[in-house]
Protein backbone atom coordinates (compact mmCIF):
# COMPACT_ATOMS: atom_id res chain seq x y z
CA UNK A 1 0.00 0.00 0.00
CA UNK A 2 1.38 3.39 -0.95
CA UNK A 3 1.81 5.93 1.81
CA UNK A 4 -0.47 8.93 1.66
CA UNK A 5 0.96 12.22 2.87
CA UNK A 6 -1.40 14.07 5.18
CA UNK A 7 -0.93 17.79 5.83
CA UNK A 8 0.30 18.94 9.23
CA UNK A 9 -2.08 20.97 11.35
CA UNK A 10 -1.18 24.68 11.50
CA UNK A 11 0.28 25.49 14.91
CA UNK A 12 -1.33 28.76 15.93
CA UNK A 13 -0.29 30.57 19.15
CA UNK A 14 -3.41 29.18 20.82
CA UNK A 15 -2.47 25.64 19.86
CA UNK A 16 1.10 26.12 21.11
CA UNK A 17 -0.21 27.44 24.43
CA UNK A 18 -2.57 24.47 24.73
CA UNK A 19 0.28 22.09 23.94
CA UNK A 20 2.42 23.53 26.71
CA UNK A 21 -0.43 23.17 29.18
CA UNK A 22 -1.22 19.60 28.15
CA UNK A 23 2.42 18.60 28.12
CA UNK A 24 2.68 19.81 31.72
CA UNK A 25 -0.28 17.57 32.57
CA UNK A 26 1.38 14.66 30.75
CA UNK A 27 4.63 15.24 32.65
CA UNK A 28 2.73 14.98 35.92
CA UNK A 29 1.32 11.67 34.68
CA UNK A 30 4.83 10.24 34.24
CA UNK A 31 5.33 11.01 30.55
CA UNK A 32 8.07 13.46 31.41
CA UNK A 33 10.11 13.51 28.22
CA UNK A 34 9.69 13.71 24.49
CA UNK A 35 11.32 10.28 24.23
CA UNK A 36 8.86 8.82 26.71
CA UNK A 37 5.93 10.14 24.73
CA UNK A 38 7.35 8.86 21.45
CA UNK A 39 7.87 5.41 22.97
CA UNK A 40 4.31 5.48 24.32
CA UNK A 41 3.06 6.08 20.78
CA UNK A 42 5.12 3.20 19.37
CA UNK A 43 4.03 0.85 22.14
CA UNK A 44 0.39 1.75 21.52
CA UNK A 45 0.43 -0.41 18.39
CA UNK A 46 -0.89 -3.94 18.90
CA UNK A 47 -0.03 -7.19 17.18
CA UNK A 48 -3.02 -7.27 14.85
CA UNK A 49 -3.07 -3.58 13.95
CA UNK A 50 -2.81 -2.85 10.23
CA UNK A 51 -3.02 0.88 10.91
CA UNK A 52 -4.11 3.05 13.83
CA UNK A 53 -5.85 6.39 13.50
CA UNK A 54 -4.64 9.55 15.20
CA UNK A 55 -7.72 9.58 17.42
CA UNK A 56 -7.08 6.00 18.52
CA UNK A 57 -3.42 6.75 19.31
CA UNK A 58 -4.60 9.66 21.44
CA UNK A 59 -7.04 7.35 23.26
CA UNK A 60 -4.47 4.60 23.83
CA UNK A 61 -1.66 6.84 25.00
CA UNK A 62 -3.62 9.45 26.92
CA UNK A 63 -1.52 12.17 25.29
CA UNK A 64 -2.91 15.37 23.83
CA UNK A 65 -3.95 15.20 20.17
CA UNK A 66 -1.53 17.92 19.08
CA UNK A 67 1.33 16.16 20.87
CA UNK A 68 0.57 12.83 19.20
CA UNK A 69 0.21 14.50 15.80
CA UNK A 70 3.55 16.29 16.13
CA UNK A 71 5.50 13.30 17.47
CA UNK A 72 3.93 10.90 14.98
CA UNK A 73 5.14 13.23 12.24
CA UNK A 74 8.65 13.12 13.67
CA UNK A 75 8.49 9.31 13.85
CA UNK A 76 7.43 9.21 10.20
CA UNK A 77 10.39 11.42 9.27
CA UNK A 78 12.71 9.00 11.08
CA UNK A 79 11.15 5.91 9.42
CA UNK A 80 9.75 4.51 12.65
CA UNK A 81 6.15 5.05 11.52
CA UNK A 82 4.52 5.18 8.10
CA UNK A 83 1.66 7.58 7.42
CA UNK A 84 -1.08 5.70 5.54
CA UNK A 85 -4.73 6.15 4.65
CA UNK A 86 -6.59 5.95 7.92
CA UNK A 87 -3.69 6.80 10.21
CA UNK A 88 -0.27 5.29 10.94
CA UNK A 89 1.48 1.93 10.94
CA UNK A 90 4.82 0.76 12.29
CA UNK A 91 7.62 1.20 9.77
CA UNK A 92 10.38 -1.12 8.56
CA UNK A 93 12.88 1.13 10.28
CA UNK A 94 11.86 -0.44 13.58
CA UNK A 95 12.63 -3.90 12.18
CA UNK A 96 16.06 -2.73 11.10
CA UNK A 97 16.78 -1.37 14.58
CA UNK A 98 15.52 -4.56 16.19
CA UNK A 99 17.87 -6.68 14.10
CA UNK A 100 20.79 -4.60 15.40
CA UNK A 101 20.13 -5.67 19.00
CA UNK A 102 23.46 -7.46 19.40
CA UNK A 103 22.69 -9.89 22.22
CA UNK A 104 19.49 -11.28 20.71
CA UNK A 105 20.91 -11.22 17.16
CA UNK A 106 24.06 -13.14 18.13
CA UNK A 107 22.01 -15.64 20.12
CA UNK A 108 19.61 -16.15 17.24
CA UNK A 109 22.41 -16.61 14.69
CA UNK A 110 24.05 -19.32 16.79
CA UNK A 111 20.78 -20.98 17.80
CA UNK A 112 19.03 -21.13 14.43
CA UNK A 113 20.72 -24.32 13.12
CA UNK A 114 19.81 -26.13 16.35
CA UNK A 115 16.22 -24.89 16.16
CA UNK A 116 15.96 -26.02 12.55
CA UNK A 117 17.38 -29.45 13.39
CA UNK A 118 14.90 -29.78 16.25
CA UNK A 119 12.04 -28.86 13.94
CA UNK A 120 13.17 -31.44 11.37
CA UNK A 121 13.28 -34.12 14.06
CA UNK A 122 9.86 -33.32 15.53
CA UNK A 123 7.93 -31.38 12.83
CA UNK A 124 6.35 -29.43 15.67
CA UNK A 125 6.54 -25.73 16.50
CA UNK A 126 9.90 -24.74 18.00
CA UNK A 127 10.52 -21.56 20.01
CA UNK A 128 13.53 -19.70 21.35
CA UNK A 129 12.82 -17.23 24.14
CA UNK A 130 14.62 -15.00 26.60
CA UNK A 131 13.47 -13.45 29.86
CA UNK A 132 12.73 -9.76 30.23
CA UNK A 133 11.37 -8.86 33.64
CA UNK A 134 8.55 -11.26 34.45
CA UNK A 135 7.84 -12.13 30.82
CA UNK A 136 9.16 -14.33 28.04
CA UNK A 137 10.19 -12.52 24.86
CA UNK A 138 10.12 -14.89 21.88
CA UNK A 139 12.97 -14.20 19.48
CA UNK A 140 12.34 -17.12 17.13
CA UNK A 141 9.45 -19.36 16.14
CA UNK A 142 9.68 -22.16 13.56
CA UNK A 143 6.59 -24.07 12.51
CA UNK A 144 5.38 -25.90 9.44
CA UNK A 145 2.01 -26.26 7.78
CA UNK A 146 0.60 -28.19 10.74
CA UNK A 147 1.93 -25.95 13.49
CA UNK A 148 -0.13 -25.54 16.62
CA UNK A 149 -2.33 -22.46 16.98
CA UNK A 150 -0.21 -21.03 19.79
CA UNK A 151 -0.54 -17.37 20.88
CA UNK A 152 3.23 -16.90 20.64
CA UNK A 153 4.99 -14.95 17.88
CA UNK A 154 8.51 -13.74 17.21
CA UNK A 155 8.89 -10.50 19.14
CA UNK A 156 5.87 -11.27 21.29
CA UNK A 157 5.63 -11.64 25.05
CA UNK A 158 3.96 -14.02 27.47
CA UNK A 159 3.95 -14.27 31.28
CA UNK A 160 6.60 -16.54 32.78
CA UNK A 161 4.23 -18.53 34.98
CA UNK A 162 1.94 -19.99 32.30
CA UNK A 163 4.34 -21.13 29.58
CA UNK A 164 6.80 -24.02 29.54
CA UNK A 165 9.56 -21.80 28.23
CA UNK A 166 8.76 -19.21 30.89
CA UNK A 167 8.77 -21.76 33.69
CA UNK A 168 12.12 -23.14 32.46
CA UNK A 169 13.56 -19.63 32.63
CA UNK A 170 11.96 -18.86 35.99
CA UNK A 171 13.09 -22.10 37.61
CA UNK A 172 16.72 -21.37 36.74
CA UNK A 173 16.63 -17.66 37.65
CA UNK A 174 17.63 -16.21 41.01
CA UNK A 175 15.46 -16.68 44.10
CA UNK A 176 14.57 -12.98 44.22
CA UNK A 177 12.78 -13.15 40.87
CA UNK A 178 10.97 -16.35 41.85
CA UNK A 179 9.73 -14.69 45.04
CA UNK A 180 8.54 -11.65 43.10
CA UNK A 181 6.58 -13.79 40.64
CA UNK A 182 5.12 -16.08 43.30
CA UNK A 183 4.05 -13.16 45.49
CA UNK A 184 2.41 -11.28 42.61
CA UNK A 185 -0.97 -11.94 41.02
CA UNK A 186 -0.76 -14.99 38.75
CA UNK A 187 -3.11 -14.21 35.88
CA UNK A 188 -5.40 -17.03 34.79
CA UNK A 189 -5.27 -17.33 30.99
CA UNK A 190 -7.14 -20.66 30.76
CA UNK A 191 -8.93 -22.99 33.19
CA UNK A 192 -5.63 -24.94 33.40
CA UNK A 193 -3.35 -22.01 34.27
CA UNK A 194 -1.55 -22.57 37.56
CA UNK A 195 -2.48 -19.64 39.80
CA UNK A 196 -1.74 -21.19 43.22
CA UNK A 197 1.74 -20.03 44.32
CA UNK A 198 2.41 -23.23 46.26
CA UNK A 199 1.67 -25.46 43.26
CA UNK A 200 3.82 -23.33 40.98
CA UNK A 201 6.65 -23.29 43.54
CA UNK A 202 6.69 -27.10 43.63
CA UNK A 203 6.73 -27.22 39.84
CA UNK A 204 9.68 -24.83 39.68
CA UNK A 205 11.62 -26.93 42.19
CA UNK A 206 11.09 -30.03 40.06
CA UNK A 207 12.03 -28.16 36.87
CA UNK A 208 15.28 -26.98 38.48
CA UNK A 209 16.05 -30.61 39.36
CA UNK A 210 15.14 -32.21 36.03
CA UNK A 211 15.98 -29.40 33.63
CA UNK A 212 12.67 -29.78 31.80
CA UNK A 213 9.42 -27.79 32.06
CA UNK A 214 5.96 -28.76 30.84
CA UNK A 215 2.83 -26.86 29.97
CA UNK A 216 -0.58 -28.43 29.48
CA UNK A 217 -3.04 -25.85 28.08
CA UNK A 218 -1.88 -23.21 30.57
CA UNK A 219 -1.23 -20.32 28.15
CA UNK A 220 -3.90 -21.19 25.56
CA UNK A 221 -6.46 -23.96 25.11
CA UNK A 222 -5.52 -26.85 22.88
CA UNK A 223 -1.71 -26.78 23.15
CA UNK A 224 0.93 -28.68 25.12
CA UNK A 225 4.56 -27.69 25.43
CA UNK A 226 7.92 -28.82 26.79
CA UNK A 227 10.95 -26.56 27.33
CA UNK A 228 14.58 -26.66 28.48
CA UNK A 229 17.02 -23.89 29.47
CA UNK A 230 20.11 -22.78 27.56
CA UNK A 231 23.23 -21.53 29.34
CA UNK A 232 26.40 -19.64 28.46
CA UNK A 233 29.83 -19.51 30.03
CA UNK A 234 29.81 -19.68 33.81
CA UNK A 235 26.37 -21.33 33.71
CA UNK A 236 24.77 -17.97 32.92
CA UNK A 237 21.11 -18.45 31.97
CA UNK A 238 20.66 -17.08 28.46
CA UNK A 239 17.46 -18.48 26.98
CA UNK A 240 15.19 -21.49 26.70
CA UNK A 241 14.00 -23.71 23.84
CA UNK A 242 10.53 -25.22 23.61
CA UNK A 243 8.52 -27.59 21.44
CA UNK A 244 4.77 -26.98 21.14
CA UNK A 245 2.00 -29.05 19.62
CA UNK A 246 -1.78 -29.54 19.72
CA UNK A 247 -3.24 -31.59 22.55
CA UNK A 248 -4.97 -33.86 20.01
CA UNK A 249 -1.67 -35.53 19.06
CA UNK A 250 1.28 -33.89 20.85
CA UNK A 251 2.66 -35.64 23.93
CA UNK A 252 5.39 -33.38 25.34
CA UNK A 253 6.95 -36.16 27.43
CA UNK A 254 7.84 -38.02 24.20
CA UNK A 255 9.97 -35.08 23.01
CA UNK A 256 12.18 -34.63 26.07
CA UNK A 257 15.21 -36.42 24.60
CA UNK A 258 15.58 -34.38 21.38
CA UNK A 259 14.83 -31.16 23.29
CA UNK A 260 17.51 -31.85 25.89
CA UNK A 261 20.00 -32.74 23.15
CA UNK A 262 19.32 -29.48 21.29
CA UNK A 263 19.54 -27.36 24.46
CA UNK A 264 22.78 -29.08 25.53
CA UNK A 265 24.37 -28.69 22.09
CA UNK A 266 23.42 -25.01 21.93
CA UNK A 267 24.76 -24.48 25.46
CA UNK A 268 28.09 -26.06 24.47
CA UNK A 269 28.35 -23.92 21.35
CA UNK A 270 27.49 -20.68 23.17
CA UNK A 271 29.91 -21.46 26.01
CA UNK A 272 32.71 -22.13 23.54
CA UNK A 273 31.95 -18.88 21.70
CA UNK A 274 31.93 -16.92 24.98
CA UNK A 275 35.33 -18.33 25.96
CA UNK A 276 36.79 -17.61 22.56
CA UNK A 277 35.65 -13.98 22.78
CA UNK A 278 37.03 -13.68 26.31
CA UNK A 279 40.39 -15.01 25.14
CA UNK A 280 40.86 -12.45 22.39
Amino acid sequence: MESTVLPRLPRTPAIRLAERYDEEVEENAGLDSVLGKAVAILRAFRVDDQSVSLAELVRRTGLHKATVHRLAGDLVTNRLLDRVVGGYRLSGGLFELGMRASVERNLLEVAMPFLQDLYERTHETVHLGVREGQEVVYIAKIGGHRQARAPSRAGGRMPLHCTAIGKALLAHSDSTLRKEVLSAHLARRTPHTIVAPGVLRRQLTKIAETGVAFEHEESAPGINCVAAPVFGAGEELLAAISITGPTSRFRPEAHVAPLRAAAAALTTTLTRADRQRAGR
